[in-house]
């Protein structure tokens, strides 16, 4: 069962991947923090905000497709 604290998460988390997707990583970072407040060691969010981070810091070739490459292992 779902709960109604998961199905808020996933409304945020579901806005946080569209900015995402639409490089809006700053508005995407908010969305994800937000899925966090509700529960805070949701591993999706986390993982995204990591993402967002990077992405702020080091945006990603203009021809970027939304694909994550990772750096390590």
């Amino acid at each position: 069962m779902i709960t109604t604290e998961m199905k808020e998460v996933l409304v945020h988390y579901n806005e946080g991947l569209t900015l995402y997707k639409d490089r809006k990583f700053k508005e995407a970072l908010d969305s994800f923090k937000k899925g966090l407040e509700l529960i805070p060691d949701d591993g999706p969010c986390l993982m995204y905000i990591k993402r967002c981070k990077e992405f702020i810091e080091v945006p990603p070739p203009v021809d970027w497709d939304g694909v994550y490459i990772m750096k390590t292992k």
